[in-house]
Order: C-alpha cells, then structure tokens, then sequence
C-alpha cells in the first residue's frame, strides 16, 4: 500500500468551489482533460508532504448558461478526472440538504458514511438495488476524530426540492443528507476501484418550514465558506497517508 499523493475534490458548481481554490492558491489547469471540449474546469497545486491536489468542478451547460449540477454532470466530471489525473483518493465536497428529525442544522457538515440513490427506482430483480446503487465510503476512523464533524448516509437525487415521494424514499433510506451528486460519483469510484470520501455542508432543512430553493440560496454562500475550511483539512490530514491510516 503506498502513500497517497494525488487528492481529486470533485465540486458541483463554481460558487461552492471557488472560496476553496483561492484559499489553497491552486492555479487553473488548462487542457488537461482527456476530452478537450468537456466542460468541466480544473485547478491544481501541491498540498501538505508534497501531494498534488486537484479541485475539479462540472463546469457550465453552454445552452442554459448554469452550473452542470446533478448526477449527469457529476458522472462526467468524476470519469475524465479519474482518466486524467489518475488520482490515489477522490473527495466529493459542496452543499446539501439535511434534516430536523435527525438532528440537522443549517451549517452542519457531515462526512458520508453510505451512498445511495432515493429517486432511481427499477422495480425488477435485481434492477432495484442497482438503482439504489448503494456504495459504502472508505472507513476513515481518524479522519472523523480529527474533524469532530457528524456522520451519516448521502442520499442522492435529480432535484433540488422534494416531493412527499422523494420525502417518503428518503426516509426509507434513512438519509442525513440530501444532495445531487455524491452517489453518481460513489459508482463512477466503484468502476475505477478508487477510494471514495464525500463531505457535505448542510444550507437547507429538508423538511423544515422554509422553501428549499430560497432556504439554500440564503445559504450558499455561508455553506461555501465551510468548505474552504473543512476541505484543506481533510487535504492535509490524507496527504501522504496510507488508506488504513485514515
């Protein structure tokens, strides 16, 4: 087992990564994905026992001028990263939803204990878990000390809000955390056999009484700030470690 030395941050949208890449002084990549019209963008630089870090975000859609958020997007970024840069660990990092019942709040952060998919839904034999797509995190005891942050299962969807159905698969699932990227990223990982850690800051309560899209816009900015604190942590504390070191 060899130390790790290459960390790929995969974040959805430039808003959620862009306190982060100013923080870590990472410089934009250019060309360096294996598909030269891809619309993702990556920044790169080197991190703590010499690692080379790389922040990769989905980029933006040409024909609606947004952010490629959700699980098509993630997919994408997560595969030509993986190609490209060939890296020992990849961190998912960016916002979500979390809940009430189980003790959420907004500014919460949480590490990924399990992946699964709420809204893919394959009701034949043995379709319906690979909807689910259920993926467990690499076990990471240290990292979770170090943090003092909470734990618990990511749930992934195609939609920001949640219908009474979404609501109902979620708990199902028994989510901590609702966002729309993670577990696409958790399979994208599985295929290439490269370990996988998702953190994620909460900007909105799921089922509280505020609008999820006002409640996460409100919040955004906030959430982004948490991750430019909590990621170069987690950077710091894997560079140069081996995996049964976390």
């Amino acid at each position: 087992m060899s130390p790790i030395a290459t960390i790929v941050v995969l974040i959805a949208m430039d808003a959620e990564a862009q306190p982060l890449i100013a923080s870590l002084n990472l410089e934009e990549q250019k060309d360096c994905f294996m598909t030269r019209r891809a619309p993702m963008k990556c920044y790169g630089g080197v991190a703590a026992r010499g690692a080379r870090v790389f922040v990769v975000t989905n980029g933006t859609c040409a024909k609606h001028n947004v952010c490629n958020v959700g699980t098509v997007g993630a997919a994408i970024a997560a595969y030509d990263a993986l190609v490209t840069l060939n890296p020992d660990v990849v961190v998912n990092a960016g916002t979500a939803g979390g809940f009430a019942k189980r003790g959420g709040a907004v500014g919460d952060v949480y590490l990924a204990s399990t992946f699964r998919n709420f809204d893919r839904r394959i009701p034949i034999p043995r379709y319906d878990a690979y909807g689910v797509g259920e993926y467990e995190a690499i076990k990471t005891p240290n990292l979770q000390r170090e943090l003092k942050c909470k734990i618990g299962v990511v749930c992934t969807g195609n939609s920001l809000d949640a219908t009474e159905t979404c609501r109902a698969a979620l708990d199902a699932h028994e989510a901590s955390v609702k966002e729309m990227e993670a577990a696409a990223i958790a399979h994208v990982a599985h295929l290439f056999g490269v370990p996988f850690i998702a953190v994620k800051t909460i900007t909105d309560i799921v089922d509280g009484p505020v609008a999820t899209q006002e409640e996460f816009l409100a919040n955004l900015g906030t959430a982004a700030t948490a991750l430019k604190d909590v990621v170069p942590k987690i950077i710091d504390f894997v560079a140069g470690k081996e995996l049964n070191e976390l």
